[in-house]
């Protein structure tokens, strides 16, 4: 399918398709003998991939560091693919990186309401 047809069924913009080549997130797709990018059916679901783990706050930055393994989240169900995503073999992995920041500000915001509750009174449900 062609890239407006094969954005379209990833929910997003050609523009992006061509953003995730750019960036490594996304192989260079075929091409027609015109030139014309010719995506499949795994190429839609690894774009929708890529877009929920956007979504669920990894940057584009984060996804290419753990492109390689991309695929394994397109079986189904998803395969597990936690492995270190670079440097050490005992680093932690993109994933484990996002939810400790989410983690550290999960605390820092409980701690700030807190704060709050305190100063102004007990909060209304």
């Amino acid at each position: 399918m062609r890239i407006g047809d094969a954005a379209a069924a990833a929910g997003t913009t050609p523009r992006a398709l061509r953003f995730y080549e750019e960036r490594g997130l996304l192989p260079p797709p075929a091409r027609s003998t015109t030139g014309q990018r010719q995506y499949g059916s795994r190429d839609v679901a690894r774009v929708r991939v890529i877009r929920e783990l956007l979504a669920l706050g990894l940057t584009v930055e984060d996804l290419g560091h753990c492109a390689d393994r991309l695929d394994l989240l397109m079986d189904d169900p998803p395969q597990r693919c936690g492995a270190s995503g670079e440097g050490d073999a005992g680093s932690p992995g993109v994933a484990a990186r996002r939810l400790a920041v989410l983690d550290a500000e999960i605390d820092r915001l409980t701690r700030l309401r807190g704060q709050l509750a305190a100063r102004v009174g007990p909060a209304s449900p």
